[in-house]
């Protein structure tokens, strides 16, 4: 098995999501994150319910966040704890303690509940009852949450392994290997599946495209060079969230570069020069992104024109964004929560969940915001009728 060294240069990246923030912490006003701007509050923003989901993450950079499938949300702890709730209410409907060393997850598609641990294991449970399915064993850690599909789990390993496994019995149908820098950020993107395809985001810059059933090539495309003088400079993680819409692929790298491709051949429609590892998010034409600056850009997916760009978050660990309503929302590693006006990119509330920041960007289900600070606390929001 492949071995990952990190040099304590990378104790900067911050590990959720991978977005590097320079001297968090440091006295050098120059890298300090941006004091927090006042401003009236147009939106009102209540919390619906909050709880606890065991302890959270470690250190490690896990990936593990909330997910929402059928009218419950499931979550885990990097101790081994695996629960379901009632999204409505918060209320538990099975917990089990499994005192395994999850580290990417819950994947959920139909009655299937996915999990991926440090030690190269994927496991698969019942997400009705919680009990366990299967097991597989894979070739190294699983940092991504395992995707499903048309009977077929898919699963990327930090070795740049990518596997088909049984979705009934977890047995292996295919593997796809493909090489990784030696330095890289500590994540990976989950395996996005769309129409018998498989597509994937490489550390090394490059996004593919497999076949679903037997996990061939169908085609590859170098998003960013990996050119520079140091292996640091060289970095061009694609770790973020990848988006399919209509017949697109809306990518990011960590190294100056979103793009948007044709999801059927690889060929470059447009891109544009931000750096971002946490990945797009879109609504409509909207396009929305945290830059590994701090910086908040809302795009048109179109073509990539600007709409604005927010620069009052600088250095602060952004999340990737999510859409709710006409506002965009964003986490940072402080644990507060902004709300921004889609329209003119300006504030309209802003909550504070707790310190260490989130586990993962914040989730939207119809009217409802989720979000679970790395701590483990797991939250509810709904914004109702502007202020006065």
């Amino acid at each position: 098995m492949r071995r990952f060294f990190f040099p304590a240069l990378l104790v900067l990246l911050l590990l959720d999501g991978c977005s590097w923030i320079k001297g968090w912490g440091q006295d050098d006003d120059a890298d300090a994150p941006a004091e927090l701007v006042e401003f009236s509050a147009t939106l009102n923003v209540r919390k619906v319910w909050s709880t606890g989901v065991g302890s959270g993450l470690d250190e490690a950079g896990r990936q593990l966040r909330p997910v929402f499938s059928s009218g419950s949300l499931f979550a885990a702890d990097y101790k081994g704890l695996l629960v379901a709730l009632n999204a409505e209410n918060g209320r538990k409907q099975w917990e089990i303690k499994t005192k395994l060393p999850f580290s990417g997850g819950p994947g959920v598609s139909g009655n299937l509940l996915l999990m991926g641990t440090q030690d190269g294991e994927v496991f698969a449970f019942d997400a009705t009852t919680g009990g366990q399915l299967w097991s597989a064993k894979v070739t190294s850690e699983v940092l991504a949450a395992p995707s499903e599909a048309d009977g077929i789990v898919v699963v990327r390993c930090i070795d740049g392994r990518v596997f088909g496994l049984d979705a009934n019995t977890g047995q292996r149908l295919w593997i796809y290997d493909h090489s990784v820098p030696l330095l890289t950020l500590r994540g990976n993107a989950p395996p996005l599946l769309r129409a018998g395809v498989v597509f994937i985001g490489y550390d090394g810059g490059q996004v593919v495209a497999l076949r679903l059933n037997d996990g061939t090539l169908m085609w590859e495309r170098r998003l960013a060079t990996s050119g520079g003088r140091t292996e640091l400079e060289r970095m061009a993680d694609i770790d973020g969230q990848l988006v399919f819409i209509a017949s697109d692929l809306l990518v990011s790298s960590y190294k100056s570069r979103l793009a948007s491709l044709a999801a059927d051949s690889g060929s470059l429609l447009w891109f544009k020069d931000v750096s971002s590892a946490t990945g797009v998010a879109v609504s409509r034409v909207n396009l929305a992104l945290s830059d590994k600056d701090g910086n908040l850009w809302m795009l048109d997916r179109r073509n990539g024109a600007e709409f604005w760009k927010h620069d009052q978050l600088l250095r602060r660990g952004l999340t990737r964004p999510a859409f709710y309503g006409s506002f965009v929302v964003v986490g940072d590693a402080e644990g507060y929560l902004h709300w921004i006006n889609n329209s003119d990119g300006q504030f309209a509330a802003r909550i504070k969940l707790g310190g260490d920041g989130f586990a993962g960007p914040p989730l939207v289900v119809g009217n409802t915001l989720y979000a679970m600070t790395k701590k483990g606390e797991l939250s509810a929001y709904r914004a109702g009728a502007a202020l006065n």
